[in-house]
């Protein structure tokens, strides 16, 4: 499982990278934050399709990927676009 929050200045590439993560699996938790629970190969994938939106990124656009071991995982809260509580400590 990993966690894609990002912080995009351009709409337009913001939409198309939102639009890249749902069409490959990703959730959304809160606005700018996916979570993507799938195969390492996909999880590879969208990791590569991230690296070549970034030569459309400005100097303060940036994205972070958070690999999260689903054993020790703590579930507290409810996100906006999800049916069960999630929060990660």
């Amino acid at each position: 499982m990993v966690i894609v929050s990002y912080d995009i200045s351009d709409d337009l590439i913001r939409s198309r990278f939102q639009r890249m993560l749902t069409k490959n699996g990703a959730i959304r938790l809160q606005y700018s934050v996916y979570e993507v629970v799938n195969t390492k190969r996909v999880i590879e994938n969208i990791k590569l399709k991230i690296v070549a939106y970034s030569k459309h990124f400005s100097a303060d656009d940036s994205v972070v990927i958070f690999e999260i071991n689903k054993d020790t995982l703590v579930k507290y809260g409810n996100a906006i676009h999800r049916d069960t509580d999630i929060v990660f400590f």
